[in-house]
Formats: C-alpha cells, sequence, structure tokens
C-alpha cells in the first residue's frame, strides 16, 4: 500500500548576504530542507521521499527558524544549533549527518576526519556522500567540511557560498 496522505510543508525566504535562503519545515517544526535559493521547488527533490511533501505553503516567517537564519548570518554563528532537523536515509547518513551538527563553526575539518567522527575512518566516499544529500543546509554545516589540504571541495549552493561562510565562522 502507498502513503497516499498530503503532507503539507511551510516555507519561508529571506535576504542574506549571499543570496535568498529558503527554509522548508515539517508539520511539528522541524527543518526537512534548507538553502540558499529562493525556489522552494528546488528544495523538495532534496527531500526523502518518506518526508517529502506534496502540499508547499507560503509564509512570511516560520518564527524561530527564520529568525536562526537571520541572526546567523548577521553573526550569531550558534544560532542554529538548537534548531530541530529531520532528514532520512540509511543508519550511516543519518549518523553523519548527527555528528555534523556537532562540528563548531570557524573548525573546520577533512572528510577524512569527519569519516572518522562518524565512526567509518574508512568511508571518505561515505562521508563525501553525506554532505551531498544533505538536505538542510546551514542547519546541518556541511559547508565545514573541506578537502584533506584545505581545498574546498564540492557544495550544492555554490563553492563562493561555501567561501563566504567559512570566512564568516573564522
Amino acid at each position: 500500500m502507498t502513503d497516499t496522505a498530503i503532507r503539507v510543508a511551510d516555507f519561508a525566504t529571506v535576504t542574506t548576504p549571499i543570496g535568498p535562503f529558503t527554509t522548508m519545515v515539517d508539520a511539528d517544526g522541524a527543518v526537512i530542507a534548507s538553502g540558499w535559493t529562493g525556489d522552494p521547488t528546488t528544495l523538495t527533490g532534496l527531500i526523502h521521499a518518506t518526508l517529502r511533501p506534496t502540499e508547499l505553503q507560503h509564509r512570511d516567517s516560520l518564527g524561530a527558524v527564520t529568525k536562526a537564519v537571520v541572526d546567523y548570518h548577521e553573526g550569531d554563528l550558534t544560532a542554529i544549533d538548537a534548531i530541530p532537523v529531520r532528514q532520512q536515509s540509511g543508519e550511516f547518513l543519518v549518523h553523519a549527518w548527527e555528528v555534523l551538527r556537532k562540528v563548531p563553526a570557524g573548525e573546520p575539518i577533512t572528510y577524512t576526519e569527519f569519516a572518522g567522527l562518524s565512526g567509518r575512518p574508512a568511508a571518505t566516499r561515505a562521508a563525501a556522500m553525506a554532505c551531498a544529500r544533505n538536505s538542510a543546509a546551514l542547519f546541518v554545516p556541511c559547508h565545514r567540511v573541506l578537502r584533506i589540504g584545505g581545498a574546498l571541495g564540492g557544495f550544492r549552493w555554490g563553492l563562493e557560498a561555501k567561501t563566504w561562510l567559512l570566512a564568516h565562522e573564522k
């Protein structure tokens, strides 16, 4: 039997120094997707099928979630830490996303270090996949993971955004 229930997600977009930032939350107020885009439909495809909304509702603000986005971009680097996030995938990816939330601002790590912190030191590619599959950018700060030697690596929202975020967090 397929799930045909309507799942509604609220979204809001704010202006940031690196462009529009849209956050999408589920009925419980947990972030299910976010990123530097003004188009919420860009985000829906990033969400695991079991959490993906079938209907989107625009809001001017998502309360504490929107405030955290604004405060972070204005310099309160810990504003995003207490915001609940809900992502779904396999056991390793879910765990890796939880680990990423504990990487402090201003203290980037390498993909190899991230793999080790995630409990699979030989799984550097799996750690990189966790960053690539992260639907809750900023709240799950995959921008804090770099290649060995300090090269930026990839970032769904562009290397200019990643560079700005890392400089902002120094």
